[in-house]
C-alpha cells in the first residue's frame, strides 16, 4: 500500500519546486541587501536550500567550482596580485598620475584615464586599493579638495571593467553562460568598444556633475602619515649612515672562495657583512640575495653590503680589492632591498635564558640565518663589537637576515618577542626586480587570450599557465602568499550562486519572467526589450554586488533572446555584464564606492546625486549603442 503523502513526491512537484526556487531567491536577495552575514555564506545558504529540496542534483550545485569562469577568476587574483606584488602597477600609475601637475581638470580626468586602463586588467577594487592613497597625495600636492577625485576614481574603476573581457566578473560569467549554451561566446576585446563608450560618457558627464554637487564636501584627514620603512629602522638605530656598498674591482679577486671567518672581517676592520649580491643571474638581471655569516665562502664577482665606520670600510675596500660605491660621504641604508632579506625588532623577555650571556654563544646565524646588528639599551644604540656583549634583559636587538629566519625566531616566544610580524612585513615589501618578469607574463597572457582562436588555447588554460608563472618565477613571495591574494569570499559567492541561475532556468521562472518581458514590450521591438534587461539588472546590481546580478540575470538575457525568435541573445548578454558592472548610485552597490566614501567625507545622497544620473544615462547610452556593435 503506497503512503498517502510522500514528502520526496510533493517536493518534485514542479509547482513546488518553482515555489522554493522563487522563495529562495528572494530570500537570498532581502539578505545580500540586509547586509548582516557575509555575501559568500548567504550564497551557500542559497545553494543548500536548493540541493536539500531537490530542485538542483549535486552535480549541478557543484558545478559552479568547475566552471571556466570561476577558474579564470581564481588565475587572475594571483596575476593581479603579481602586479601589485612587484610595485608595476604603482610605478606604472604614479609616473602617468605626475602628469597632471597642479591642474584640477587634468587631474580630474588623468585619474578616470590611469584607473580605467589598471582597471581593465585587474579587480575593480585592487585597483582603488593601490590609487586610492596616489591620488590623495596628489591632491593635497596640487591643493585639490579630495572629495573631487575619490568617486571619480571608484566610477573609472567601474567603467575600466567594462573594457576586457576579464576586467570584471560579470564580463567573464556572461561569456560563459554563451559558451555553456553552444555559442563562441565574446572575444578579450570585443567589450572594448561598449568600455570606451561608458567611459567617454563618464569624462564627458561626471566632471560637472562633481563640480556641481561636490561643492561643499568636507576636505580628507590631512594629518601626516608615519610611515615606517625598513631602511628607517636602520636609521632609527642611528646607523643607516654606517651601511655601504663594496663591488668587486675589475681582475682582482683574492676573497674568491675565502669564507668571512678566514678572512676575518670583523675582528681586523670591525665590519660586519650584512649581505652578498650577485647581479644578473637571474631571468631579466634580477638580483640574487644571500645573509653572509663566518662560514660563507663569497665569490669574487659578488657586491657586498656591509655595517661599519666609514674609514674601516674603506679600509677594508683597500686592502681586499673592492670599490666603496660613490654615496655622496654617506652610508647606503637606502640601497639594501629587503627582497629576500629582512630586519626586525626582538625584545629580550625578563625571563629569558640568554640573559647575561654573550650574543656570540646564541649562534642566532647557525640557527636562524640572521645577524644582530645593533643592540638598543638604556636609551643608547650599540653596534660595534657587540658580539661579545652579555645580553641583559630589555634589550632590544636588531636582526638581520631571511625572511623565514625571523619568522622562525618569532615563534620562539619565550626568549624573546619579536615585534610586528615578519610575515606580513615580508609581504609589503615590493618585489621591484620582478616587475619586468611580471610584465612580460601579464601582457604573454593577454596575447594568448586575444589570439585563442587562433593558436588552439583556451583562456582558461591561458591564465591558470600565467598565475603558475608568477608563483614559479617567484613574482609572488610564496605559494602561501599567492593563496592569500585571492579573493576567496568572491570565488564562493560566484560558484555558489551560479545554481541558482541553473534553478531558475529548470524550473522555467527565467523563462516566465522574459516572456513576460516579451510579451509586454515585444510590439515596442527588441530595443525596448533590452532596455528592460538592463533595467531589471540595473536595479538589482544597485542591491546585491554585480557578480550576483550577472549570474541571476544571464538567463533571463538568454530566455529574453530566444522568446523574440531569430534574435542573436550576445547583444543582450552583452548589456547584461555593462548594466552589473555600470552602478553607481549608492556606496554599497561596489566596493569601490564603500572603499573611498570616508576619504571622500561622502554621504548616502552624494552618491545618488552624483551616481545616478550617470547610471540613467550610462544606461541609455549602452541600449543605443550595443546593438549598433552585437546587432539583433
Amino acid at each position: 500500500m503506497e503512503p498517502l503523502f510522500s514528502l520526496s513526491a510533493w517536493l518534485a512537484a514542479p509547482e513546488v519546486q518553482a515555489g522554493i526556487t522563487v522563495f529562495t531567491f528572494v530570500a537570498t536577495i532581502v539578505a545580500f541587501v540586509m547586509n548582516k552575514v557575509r555575501s559568500d555564506i548567504v550564497a551557500l545558504c542559497s545553494m543548500a536550500a536548493l540541493l536539500l529540496t531537490g530542485v538542483i542534483s549535486p552535480k549541478e550545485a557543484l558545478s559552479g567550482f568547475s566552471n571556466s569562469a570561476v577558474v579564470i577568476m581564481i588565475g587572475l587574483f594571483v596575476v593581479g596580485g603579481a602586479v601589485f606584488q612587484t610595485g608595476l602597477a604603482k610605478t606604472i600609475s604614479g609616473r602617468l598620475l605626475r602628469l597632471a601637475g597642479t591642474s584640477e581638470k587634468r587631474l580630474f580626468f588623468l585619474v578616470l584615464l590611469v584607473t580605467a586602463l589598471v582597471a581593465a586588467f585587474v579587480s575593480n577594487t585592487g585597483t582603488v586599493a593601490l590609487l586610492l592613497p596616489i591620488v590623495l597625495a596628489m591632491s593635497k600636492t596640487a591643493g585639490v579638495n579630495p572629495s573631487k577625485l575619490m568617486m571619480p576614481l571608484a566610477f573609472a574603476s567601474s567603467m575600466g571593467g567594462v573594457l576586457t573581457l576579464i576586467g570584471t566578473p560579470p564580463n567573464l560569467i556572461v561569456d560563459g553562460y554563451l559558451r555553456d549554451n553552444g555559442l563562441p561566446g565574446f572575444g578579450f576585446f570585443d567589450f572594448t568598444p561598449i568600455g570606451l563608450v561608458c567611459l567617454a560618457v563618464g569624462l564627458v558627464f561626471l566632471y560637472p556633475l562633481c563640480r556641481f554637487f561636490l561643492k561643499k564636501r568636507g576636505a580628507a584627514d590631512e594629518r601626516p602619515e608615519r610611515e615606517e620603512t625598513l631602511g628607517g629602522l636602520l636609521q632609527a638605530y642611528h646607523i643607516g649612515d654606517c651601511v655601504f656598498c663594496l663591488r668587486p674591482q675589475e681582475g682582482h679577486m683574492p676573497v674568491e672562495g675565502r669564507s668571512v671567518g678566514e678572512l676575518d672581517i670583523r675582528h681586523r676592520y670591525g665590519v660586519t657583512v650584512l649581505e652578498a649580491r650577485r647581479d644578473g643571474h637571474t631571468i631579466f638581471g634580477s638580483p640574487e640575495q644571500h645573509t653572509v655569516h663566518s662560514d660563507t665562502l663569497l665569490k669574487g664577482s659578488e657586491t657586498l653590503y656591509v655595517l661599519g665606520r666609514r674609514e674601516r670600510v674603506e679600509e677594508l675596500a683597500r686592502e681586499l680589492h673592492y670599490t666603496l660605491v660613490d654615496d655622496g660621504g654617506h652610508g647606503g641604508a637606502d640601497k639594501l632591498d629587503f627582497y629576500e632579506i629582512g630586519l626586525a625588532e626582538v625584545l629580550i623577555t625578563p625571563g629569558s635564558a640568554l640573559i647575561n650571556r654573550p650574543l656570540r654563544a646564541e649562534n642566532f646565524a647557525e640557527r636562524f640565518d640572521i645577524n644582530v646588528l645593533a643592540i638598543k639599551r638604556g636609551g643608547r644604540y650599540l653596534f660595534e663589537d657587540i658580539i661579545d656583549l652579555k645580553v641583559k634583559a630589555g634589550d632590544m636587538l636588531l636582526v638581520h637576515g631571511a625572511w623565514q629566519g625571523i619568522e622562525s625566531m618569532a615563534k620562539k616566544r619565550r626568549e624573546w618577542i619579536v615585534i610586528g610580524s615578519p610575515a606580513e612585513t615580508a609581504e609589503q615589501v615590493p618585489l621591484s626586480h620582478k616587475a619586468p618578469l611580471t610584465a612580460v607574463i601579464m601582457v604573454l597572457m593577454v596575447l594568448a587570450m586575444v589570439f585563442a582562436d587562433y593558436i588552439g588555447v583556451p583562456p582558461v588554460a591561458s591564465v591558470i599557465v600565467a598565475g603558475l608563472l608568477m608563483v614559479l618565477t617567484r613574482c609572488v613571495r610564496s605559494v602561501d602568499a599567492a593563496y592569500k591574494m585571492i579573493g576567496w569570499e568572491s570565488i564562493v559567492l560566484i560558484a555558489a550562486m551560479m545554481p541558482m541561475s541553473t534553478a531558475l532556468t529548470n524550473t522555467g521562472i527565467s523563462q516566465w519572467i522574459a516572456e513576460t518581458i516579451v510579451t509586454s514590450l515585444q510590439s515596442a521591438g527588441p530595443y525596448a526589450v533590452l532596455a528592460a534587461v538592463y533595467l531589471v539588472t540595473s536595479l538589482l546590481s544597485t542591491f546585491i554586488s554585480n557578480s550576483a546580478t550577472a549570474i541571476l540575470v544571464a538567463p533571463i538575457a538568454w530566455q529574453a533572446a530566444v522568446g523574440l525568435g531569430g534574435v542573436s541573445p550576445e547583444p543582450f548578454m552583452m548589456t547584461a555584464a555593462v548594466a552589473a558592472s555600470a552602478c553607481f548610485a549608492t556606496p554599497i552597490c561596489t566596493p569601490p564606492n564603500a572603499m573611498v566614501m570616508n576619504a571622500g567625507h561622502y554621504t548616502f545622497m552624494d552618491y545618488v546625486r552624483v551616481g545616478l544620473p550617470l547610471q540613467i544615462v550610462m544606461g541609455i547610452v549602452a541600449v543605443l549603442v550595443i546593438p549598433l556593435l552585437f546587432p539583433f
